[in-house]
């Protein structure tokens, strides 16, 4: 361990001349980790999968401790013995088109939709999501949850998050928090919370532009990528836009014509999303994962986007084509 603490101190993740970490207020994610670590530590904790293995893209020095946290709950979830996790989805299926249609046709429909003058821009989310959690004790399970953020005119915003599973509606839904139940009611309500007020005008707290190369930089920046977006990165940042605003028609267009001039993204077919939405998929793989991308045939909008995995990975417990993450974004 003593190499990895020695890593993690040189590579200094919190320098103190950091331009995004600087006195000012707290942006919704950090105040939602400060709540977090006032309270007793859940006996089990959501996470993403290290994205580590074969092929895949290093990360950062500082990353170093949570992938030895990942080999250790391997000893656990690894093995020929492993079981798929308990209520994890089945990754969507797409349906082959005869014409598929590209993301330079579903921008230009976003834009005529832009032009229509439909949905305005509004802060906060509405999302659907499915994730993986592990513990040292138990086996992994994926936790299907909803979570609405709502933002109020004084700055101050309201986050409720209820664990509910659209795909098995009525039906008790699997939990895991330290001192509840390991089945819930549909609709059980995990945590309500209210924030104060709180102002910033930095990524992504400040609006989104309406232009593919301003919200490029704005993403980029959201992200913490100052070195450029690459597609896997650009996706990452889709997904921390959606779960900080719900775009507007204007917003979706320029979205869609950035993801157009993608790299890597291609048309796949058609596809019903977890929410039973009719949608268009577009994939990219790299690096051991495969991205499908699910967009609005009409207006262009971003319904979801799911995470798999390409390739076993014996170490972390995984198996091709286990989904790794999924969310469906809504209004």
């Amino acid at each position: 361990m003593a190499d990895e603490l020695d890593l993690l101190r040189a590579a200094d993740p919190v320098p103190a001349d950091h331009p995004r970490l600087g006195d000012g207020p707290l942006d919704q994610r950090a105040e939602r980790l400060l709540a977090d670590l006032r309270r007793e530590p859940p006996a089990r904790r959501r996470v993403r999968w290290p994205r580590t293995g074969p092929g895949v893209r290093p990360r950062p020095a500082w990353a170093l401790l949570a992938a030895v946290v990942a080999v250790t709950l391997s000893l656990v979830v690894g093995g020929t013995a492993t079981t798929p996790a308990l209520a994890a989805p089945r990754p969507l299926v797409v349906r082959a088109d005869a014409t598929p249609v590209s993301l330079a046709e579903l921008a230009r429909r976003a834009r005529a939709d832009a032009a229509a003058g439909a949905q305005a821009l509004r802060k906060g989310t509405h999302v659907q999501s499915w994730s993986l959690a592990m513990s040292e004790d138990k086996a992994p399970i994926t936790l299907p949850e909803e979570r609405i953020v709502r933002w109020k005119t004084d700055g101050s915003h309201t986050e409720l998050v209820v664990a509910t599973d659209p795909t098995r509606p009525g039906r008790p839904v699997l939990r895991d928090d330290a001192d509840g139940p390991p089945l819930v009611e549909d609709g059980h309500v995990v945590s309500r919370r209210t924030y104060p007020r709180s102002w910033s005008d930095a990524p992504p707290q400040s609006p989104p532009p309406r232009d593919a190369t301003r919200l490029r930089a704005w993403l980029r920046e959201a992200a913490s990528e100052p070195d450029g977006l690459g597609t896997g990165e650009l996706l990452d940042a889709v997904e921390l836009l959606l779960d900080h605003w719900t775009l507007g028609a204007r917003e979706s267009a320029a979205l869609a014509e950035l993801l157009a001039g993608t790299e890597g993204l291609r048309p796949a077919g058609q596809v019903t999303d977890r929410l039973g939405r009719a949608g268009l998929a577009y994939t990219y793989e790299a690096r051991g994962l495969a991205h499908l991308l699910i967009m609005d045939p009409r207006t262009g909008a971003v319904l979801g986007l799911e995470t798999t995995f390409t390739r076993a990975d014996p170490a972390y417990g995984v198996r091709a084509g286990d989904v790794m993450e999924y969310s469906a974004w809504m209004r």
